[in-house]
């Protein structure tokens, strides 16, 4: 009986790995170049405020170029990085992921982003360690 359970046991352990192991498979690599930071437009930055508070906050729009070398589209890229303000306080505490770039063809293209940033953080900021992972086909069904 004993011996039957655990054959039971690694065969469950091996289709479910087949199942979810795709996904992760699935992850492309996309390089981010050039990137760098401007003030919102008014019209997009109108009204912004802290995530669960009403804490005053200034929008920026962090840009560059995403590099897609696997010859195929790129959904649901997520986007990681560290920024800093002049004091070299982080921006965006004990989170790495920033945003979303909802497809990236093939080659060198522009992003964008939207970031909020506490309104008592000194400017100029410092963007570090930017990169993006996505995926072969789309996982995030609204959009």
């Amino acid at each position: 009986m004993g011996f039957r359970v655990l054959v039971m046991l690694i065969v469950s352990c091996i289709m479910s790995s087949w199942v979810v192991s795709p996904a992760a498979f699935a992850l492309t690599q996309i390089k981010l170049l050039d990137v760098a930071y401007q003030e919102c437009p008014a019209d997009l930055a109108e009204g912004s405020v802290s995530s669960g508070t009403s804490s005053p906050v200034n929008c920026f729009l962090v840009t560059g170029k995403a590099q897609n070398t696997s010859g195929k589209m790129v959904y649901d890229a997520d986007v990681f990085g560290r920024i800093y303000d002049a004091n070299n306080n982080s921006v965006m505490e004990n989170r790495t992921r920033l945003g979303l770039i909802p497809e990236v063809p093939p080659g060198l293209s522009d992003f964008s982003i939207r970031i909020s940033v506490a309104a008592d953080q000194p400017t100029p900021l410092k963007l570090e360690q930017f990169k993006a992972r996505g995926f072969a086909s789309k996982v995030r069904w609204d959009q």
